[in-house]
């Protein structure tokens, strides 16, 4: 089987890919994990990938691809695999597409965990971070038990910059702006699987499931 994650900052989409990795047994390929692991080996690809990385440049689609093919060629993708913040723009699609092709793979399903932008907010905004020691909190989910002191070691809770509100909406806007064609593309191919992500995370895995099986 195989996949295509999609989700808003704040969806938790990590916590679900590691349930479908557990349950499926297909590795999680990232594209941020799969960059390091290329800078790390020293392969073409990676001591390409660097050269922009070492310049605070965009990785170029084309390494970028390639990697992701290197990755899909390995054993372990034999079986499926699941692609996580891969692709993010449709032309990533359409280059992911022609390369599954040549290696005569498709993909089965584009899930998409669909959270509302106030309840992304209300999660994104409410953690808080020990200055301490680096515990992490949230207000709502998560809270300490005194209010702005940690429980470990008693150190000061602060709000991280990223997640003050002005950030964090604009950071919905730009994953509405660069994903809406991206689910319309899979919408057209009927492969865009929309999941309620709000609830139990048991509850939102279930319904993963059910589209899956």
């Amino acid at each position: 089987m195989n996949l295509i994650l999609l989700g808003p900052p704040g969806a938790g989409k990590g916590t679900q890919a590691k349930m479908l990795v557990e349950t499926y047994g297909i590795p999680q390929i990232s594209t941020g994990d799969m960059l390091r692991e290329a800078v790390k080996n020293q392969t073409q690809l990676g001591l390409e990938a660097k050269k922009y990385m070492d310049a605070g440049q965009l990785v170029p689609d084309e390494v970028v691809i390639g990697l992701v093919k290197e990755r899909l060629g390995r054993d372990d993708c034999a079986q499926g695999f699941m692609l996580d913040g891969f692709p993010r723009t449709v032309p990533q699609a359409e280059a992911l597409d022609k390369v599954l092709a040549e290696m005569g793979k498709a993909i089965d399903h584009v899930i998409s965990i669909e959270v509302p932008n106030e309840e992304l907010l209300k999660r994104l905004t409410g953690r808080r971070t020990c200055r301490n020691c680096g515990q992490g909190y949230h207000v709502i989910f998560d809270p300490p038990k005194q209010d702005g002191v940690c429980d470990k070691c008693g150190g000061e809770l602060y709000q991280r910059d990223d997640d003050n509100e002005a950030t964090v909406a604009n950071r919905l806007k730009v994953y509405e702006e660069s994903t809406k064609p991206l689910i319309d593309y899979y919408q057209a191919k009927g492969l865009l699987r929309p999941i309620d992500g709000v609830g139990a995370i048991k509850e939102i895995f279930e319904r993963i499931k059910a589209v899956l099986d």
